[in-house]
């Protein structure tokens, strides 16, 4: 089947490893010794470079980049696993500002990324390469040392010659070159940076393996994860028919740079309760394998076949049902759920699932059903939260869908899928104002300032007789078009 034949093509390696070279986020994962972290001295010298608000201003710059190019996976339970296990590596790393925003590129090949402002991105080729939790949280983890040694920061100062305006420029070109594969495009950053990059690259990246594999040992995952997690990556590099240019080999996937992570790993005893794999993250990757696959016949057959193979496959059960739900056999996509929902019964990635399957079957008010029940044991789940306002909207209950997104919003402001689905609640509900000025908050977080005030003054015009509301929609006006001339260099 296709999707299943492609994930063992080669990655776009040139791709891969020039964003891993600028970013300092290749996911070599080495360890010569059983760590000693010697972790730098972070103080006023690498603020003084550049300031964690200032990172983060970078780091909107790429944002807006990504959001309004990339095509994004916006599965919500793909999503919400992702953000859930950040954060719990988090608790164990070194990072001090734990405010993260999470990206999941809907891309197939091998990639990962961390930019300033606390931005950590996958590519969705990252869940069909990562067999176990443990191999994907190994990749996590090194993301997240890039971040809490504040590696971009430190490389600014060095890189005593260049500027945060060069910095935003190398940012949007990284972030033109990630959507567009097309790595020449880096080519309109500053050639000092570039250079400055490459030359500092090994050195943060050996850090962050350091950093990153003590980060996994503490959260509990087993210590051979990370080598296993680079085997795979060298694997992929035999297959690679061509070699790449030769700067984009600062990071070499050697057979020996797996060894030496087993040999690190070696030095950690095996404890009973080490993790390296988990039901929910097999469940998430078979996800996005079913949605990856263009036609659902291949997933079927792939996955009766597993299932014959291993009489008690709950993941290949889990793929099959979702393949039937694809092509609209509901009645068997619910047998197969059920049978998984009866083993695991509080299981909420299983149940979401189930829930879906009774909406999109055209009986919303059994899926509203269990969507409450699970609410009321996972409150403001977001996956369950989304899917109710959907099922409302369907029902025409706007208002109470309406409620359902700005309470999301008031933890999520500045995700623009839940302004963009805001809009559409608001205008199926026949509030044209509050639909042109959710569809402006979308276009201000895709740094598409022009639409954004485009909808702004549609808004204004309906709100002449309203004075509250046309002030507000005034200062937000005045507050765009500020961003609009900085984003012009006025």
């Amino acid at each position: 089947m296709l999707v299943f034949k492609k994930i063992y093509k080669i990655i776009d390696f040139a791709k891969y490893i020039l964003l891993a070279v600028i970013f300092l986020i290749s996911l070599a994962i080495i360890a010569d010794e059983k760590p000693k972290i010697e972790l730098p001295e972070l103080g006023d010298r690498v603020s003084g470079a550049v300031s964690e608000y200032q990172e983060q201003l970078i780091g909107n710059q790429f944002l807006s980049q990504i959001y309004a190019q990339a095509p994004l996976v916006t599965d919500p339970l793909t999503f919400e696993y992702t953000e859930l296990l950040i954060y719990k590596l988090s608790e164990t790393s070194n990072v001090k500002n734990r405010d993260f925003k999470v990206l999941i590129i809907d891309d197939n090949s091998l990639n990962a990324f961390a930019a300033p402002g606390g931005i950590i991105g996958v590519n969705r080729g990252l869940f069909l390469y990562a067999e176990t939790e443990g191999q994907f949280a190994s990749v996590m983890a090194h993301e997240l040392a890039h971040l809490s040694q504040r590696h971009f920061a430190r490389n600014v100062l060095r890189s005593k010659d260049t500027n945060l305006a060069s910095a935003l420029v190398m940012i949007s070109s990284i972030a033109v070159a990630l959507i567009s594969n097309n790595p020449n495009a880096i080519a309109a950053g500053p050639a000092l940076l570039q250079q400055q990059s490459l030359r500092y690259s090994r050195l943060f990246e050996k850090e962050a393996d350091r950093v990153g594999f003590q980060n996994l040992i503490n959260a509990g995952y087993k210590p051979s994860s990370m080598g296993e997690m680079f085997e795979i990556m060298n694997d992929m590099r035999r297959l690679y028919g061509e070699l790449p240019p030769e700067f984009l080999l600062t990071h070499p996937i050697t057979s020996s740079r797996v060894s030496d992570a087993f040999s690190a790993a070696d030095q950690y005893p095996e404890l009973e309760n080490q993790k390296s794999d988990s039901l929910d993250y097999s469940l998430i990757r078979t996800r996005l394998l079913v949605e990856a696959e263009q036609i659902p016949q291949n997933s079927i057959r792939f996955f009766i076949a597993k299932s014959k193979d291993q009489a008690d496959d709950d993941v290949a059960l889990y793929g099959l049902s979702l393949a039937q739900k694809k092509i609209g056999d509901f009645n068997e996509s619910l047998k197969n759920i059920n049978k998984l929902i009866s083993k695991y019964p509080k299981n909420l990635i299983l149940n979401t699932t189930k829930a879906e399957i009774l909406f999109e079957s055209n009986d919303p008010m059994a899926a509203l059903n269990l969507t409450n029940t699970f609410l009321e044991i996972s409150p403001k789940n977001y996956p369950l939260s989304l899917l109710k306002a959907t099922i409302l909207s369907s029902k025409k209950r706007y208002i109470e869908s309406e409620e359902i997104i700005r309470d999301l919003l008031l933890r999520k402001n500045d995700d623009p899928n839940l302004w963009l689905l805001l809009s559409e609640i608001q205008r199926d509900g026949k509030n044209i104002v509050g639909f042109y000025q959710s569809k402006a908050e979308y276009f201000i977080l895709l740094g598409q300032y022009e639409e954004a005030l485009t909808q702004l003054e549609f808004a204004l015009k309906l709100t002449k007789n309203n004075f509250q509301a046309n002030e507000r929609i005034l200062t937000k006006i005045i507050d765009t078009q500020k961003k609009l001339n900085k984003s012009r260099g006025l």
